[in-house]
């Protein structure tokens, strides 16, 4: 089926069909994690799984970055993993934030293409396939999102819904894109469009300040759908009073520099 995605300016429809594809893509897919033990069996399956089906089209490999978790998580992912090559775990002493983690995993990231996915299972890790034809050249960043017309959201409480929608609008406003979702953090970067864009704000809103640095550096963005469901298990770390403190904060300086700019 068509995919139908956005870029930075203007809308685009393209049908996944049309894109170039490569004889295989080499994908290095970074999952940040903070206090995910309850979670950390079912990611690991459903990556691994992942990689078997993906295997003569995609060379896969993952970076597990334990952001200082204080509840085992690092020492159950260096013994779940320690016999598969393809995984490494890179651990933060402290916790530093999710924008942090993944900046850690891009810097670290083996290949050009790098693929940033949540450890809670809110989205499907297939959608790297799906995503990772899309970095055709001239293009920085593929988002996913759960707000574009074609996606979806499942299970995901309403208020948590309502609040990340206003957020992406205002982004929306602030920035002058035309994207539905600036907080999801299933991307797929090419990496040495990021590597040197390290936002300032390392946690959640860390996220959504990597997207305007790409587009304020000249970077192109479009956007995939995809469905968002509720997270298999475990909380979300997220403190929402300081998180949208920070989201505003962020936004009032995006507009500063855009008026700057003019």
């Amino acid at each position: 089926m068509p995919s139908t995605f956005t870029t930075a300016d203007e809308p685009l429809d393209v049908g996944i069909d049309d894109v170039p594809r490569c004889a295989k893509y080499a994908v290095s897919v970074v999952v940040p994690m903070f206090n995910e033990r309850e979670c950390l069996d079912s990611m690991l399956e459903l990556l691994i799984d992942l990689s078997s089906q993906l295997d003569g089209e995609y060379e896969l490999d993952f970076l597990l970055v334990d952001d200082g978790s204080s509840d085992g998580t690092g020492e159950m992912l260096r013994e779940r993993v320690e016999q598969r090559p393809d995984f490494r775990v890179i651990h933060h002493e402290e916790n530093r934030g999710i924008a942090a983690a993944i900046q850690t995993g891009i810097q670290n990231a083996t290949h050009e293409i790098v693929a940033s996915i949540d450890a809670d299972g809110s989205y499907d890790p297939a959608l790297i396939a799906e995503m990772t034809p899309l970095l055709v050249e001239g293009v920085d960043v593929v988002t996913a999102s759960p707000y574009h017309p074609k996606g979806a959201v499942e299970g995901v409480a309403a208020w948590r819904i309502i609040l990340s929608k206003a957020a992406s609008k205002l982004y929306r406003v602030a920035t002058g894109n035309k994207l539905f979702c600036a907080t999801s953090c299933f991307r797929i970067y090419r990496r040495d469009a990021v590597l040197e864009n390290t936002p300032e704000n390392l946690g959640y809103v860390g996220v959504a300040e990597l997207l305007w640095n790409v587009r304020n550096a000249g970077g192109v963005i479009i956007e995939h759908p995809a469905t968002l469901r509720v997270r298999t298990a475990g909380q979300s770390k997220m403190k929402i009073a300081s998180a949208a403190r920070d989201h505003l904060r962020l936004m009032s300086r995006i507009v500063a520099q855009r008026v700057l700019k003019r």
